[in-house]
């Protein structure tokens, strides 16, 4: 695969290209999906939280309503009359039971409301009930109202599913001792009339005390067990927030569990809706997200190629032509029709040919002018040879005849000479570039006694380091003839060698009579000729060395010159920091 796409820059910019947008595009879509899924499922959370807090508001006016019926009842004097007789009085008996049946009448979810006095008198109740789950020992130990679990209940009209709520009864003459209980019962079947909202018609809804265990709820064969048998990893009833809602399960058993907490009793209604549900809506929702990207990928697909092959053809045609190219023959050239970027390419190849033209005669001409100024530079040094063994025999006569100060000169000279052999070598140490110039120093120093003095500093890191030989000492000449020497008294040239980074920097720094902004300026311009295209007089050594520097070690190499009037003039350039000697492969 990587072989394929790395034989073509189309199938590289194409694959790229798809890559980087059809998974974008795809990551989209599941996003997308994935965000619809959610947004629906939340949208379902909040629409069953919305209906379970309308059933607990009715289911809270029922509890609220059987509260204050039992404070009414309580209150009666006739049901207190019936409570705090020792004998039973059939007329009370008879007034009371017509409340009791009155109030039942308006009230289709009681189902029956017992009296239980607490002396020998029989209870009262307005429905017969002939067996029951709750025993009347259980109600006489209440101290408080209360509701109890769901209970059977048997009447004429068979049994039934109930749930009572209990609250003693005290006097109100004075002593407030209990005298008997308050038993109001519900129907279940009356209570799960409330749990018909459309967002759980599907679905199943319970009523759980805080206990956990089921009081009502729409699938019958719940009531009675506890809400961990049917849903055991839940927590539904642990939880501060009086209503939420989460998901339980996995797979075709997932569902949505929602609870609301009604405040009064502390009883929580729970509803579950199932996952398919909602989904059919996600299925959907998938369905068309999977369309819009597959449109999406497939225009994505389409225009990728279309605009890859735009831009690859023109290199195709380039490819071509520079596969074609003679060494010995200009480049072929590119027909440019745009101004794009591609166009803009085109020309950048035309122009390449161009300039690789020019290089190749410049590299012939910079070559042939290497050669020349080399070539000039030791010429420049008279004949070596013959002026050294010449002065050797000159030495040696001054010696023998006590001249001392011939001798030292005659010495020197030939120091001077033989480093400008240097056995044929461009290049040499920069402590033997510095020695030269102490031996050029001492011959000129008895011809112009007491003129001028040298100093020099030079970094001992770099005393051994190569450079190219006769640099400095036409420098130092210019300095000499053209500073010193017009300036009146003695005068002092300093020699600066330094390290600035990975290069050398050369300073060359006269005290001697310097040079006009004109005079400096024209200078400039003289050093960027070359010396081959010059008269052989003024400032030739400048040339001859700004040349050798820029031929040798590039443009950054070249002189700086910088001068005032009476005030000196500094000469100065940089070149690379050599481990060892460099010599052209090119020279012979």
């Amino acid at each position: 695969m990587q072989k394929w796409l790395g034989q073509s820059l189309q199938r590289k910019l194409s694959f790229i290209l798809l890559i980087s947008t059809v998974i974008p595009l795809l990551a989209l879509g599941v996003f997308s999906f994935t965000t619809s899924s959610r947004i629906t499922e939340r949208n379902s959370m909040r629409a069953g939280i919305d209906s379970l807090r309308q059933m607990s508001a009715n289911l809270g006016f029922m509890v609220q309503d059987i509260d204050h019926m039992s404070i009414f009842l309580i209150s009666q004097t006739d049901v207190q009359q019936f409570l705090n007789q020792r004998q039973d009085d059939v007329a009370v008996r008879a007034r009371v039971d017509r409340l009791l049946a009155n109030l039942v009448f308006g009230k289709p979810y009681v189902f029956d409301i017992t009296i239980y006095p607490k002396n020998d008198v029989p209870k009262l109740s307005t429905t017969t009930i002939y067996a029951s789950e709750l025993k009347e020992a259980p109600i006489r130990d209440v101290r408080e109202k209360t509701w109890t679990e769901l209970y059977k209940a048997t009447t004429f009209s068979g049994e039934h599913d109930v749930l009572s709520f209990i609250r003693p009864v005290r006097s109100t003459r004075g002593t407030y001792e209990t005298i008997g209980w308050l038993s109001i019962t519900v129907s279940e079947r009356a209570i799960s009339q409330f749990w018909t909202d459309p967002p759980f018609a599907d679905a199943g809804i319970a009523l759980v005390n805080a206990q956990g265990v089921i009081l009502s709820a729409t699938d019958k064969s719940w009531l009675r067990r506890s809400i961990f048998s049917l849903y055991p990893a839940t927590d539904v009833l642990s939880e501060a927030s009086p209503y939420g809602g989460g998901t339980y399960g996995q797979g075709k058993e997932k569902l949505t569990l929602l609870r609301y907490r009604e405040p009064r009793t502390g009883w929580t209604l729970i509803g579950t809706i199932p996952y398919e549900a909602y989904s059919e809506q996600n299925r959907y929702i998938l369905q068309l997200t999977a369309a819009a990207v597959a449109l999406a990928v497939l225009i994505t697909i389409g225009s990728t190629l279309f605009f890859v092959k735009r831009i690859t053809n023109p290199l195709r045609t380039l490819s071509r032509l520079l596969s074609k190219v003679d060494p010995e023959q200009p480049m072929y050239k590119y027909p440019v029709d745009t101004a794009d970027e591609i166009g803009r390419l085109a020309h950048s190849y035309n122009t390449l040919g161009e300039h690789i033209e020019r290089l190749k005669r410049q590299m012939i001409e910079n070559e042939s002018r290497k050669k020349e100024a080399d070539l000039r530079a030791l010429q420049a040094q008279i004949n070596p040879h013959f002026l050294y063994n010449t002065l050797s025999s000159i030495q040696w006569i001054a010696l023998m005849n006590e001249e001392n100060r011939i001798a030292e000169m005659v010495g020197s000279l030939g120091d001077f000479l033989r480093f400008s052999l240097n056995s044929g070598k461009d290049f040499c140490q920069v402590q033997q570039e510095i020695a030269h110039i102490r031996n050029y120093a001492a011959v000129q120093s008895i011809r112009y006694p007491d003129k001028f003095l040298v100093d020099y500093s030079v970094d001992p890191e770099l005393t051994e380091k190569f450079m190219l030989k006769l640099l400095l000492q036409p420098l130092v000449e210019n300095a000499m003839i053209h500073g010193i020497q017009k300036k009146e008294g003695a005068g002092t040239i300093s020699i600066h060698v330094e390290r600035s980074g990975s290069r050398m920097v050369f300073h060359v720094v006269d005290d001697g009579k310097g040079m006009t902004e004109a005079e400096l300026e024209a200078l400039r311009r003289r050093l960027d000729v070359p010396a081959s295209e010059q008269p052989q007089e003024g400032s030739y050594g400048l040339r001859n060395v700004n040349e050798r520097l820029q031929l040798h070690y590039g443009a950054d190499s070249r002189l700086h010159i910088e001068s005032k009037p009476n005030a000196g003039t500094h000469v100065s350039f940089s070149i690379p920091i050599l481990e060892g000697p460099y010599e052209s492969h090119d020279r012979r």
